[in-house]
């Protein structure tokens, strides 16, 4: 069986296609590893936020005392 022009062509373009959409799932995947990995960073830097308004407060109450 040999294969046309025009077949190889449409095999080429079909491929192509493929290509693109297998690209895009792969970084609509990755976009939302980044975005989950961004929720974890900014939870992580609440606490720390938290942290040192606690330790500011503690340290302006002994400022106060002495």
């Amino acid at each position: 069986m040999v294969l046309g022009v025009q077949e190889i062509t449409l095999a080429i373009i079909v491929g192509t296609l493929a290509a693109i959409v297998y690209s895009l799932r792969v970084m609509v995947l990755m976009e939302r590893r980044i975005a989950r990995i961004e929720m974890h960073i900014e939870s992580v830097v609440g606490r720390i936020m938290r942290e040192e308004l606690k330790i500011e407060r503690s340290l302006k109450s002994r400022k106060k005392k002495k």
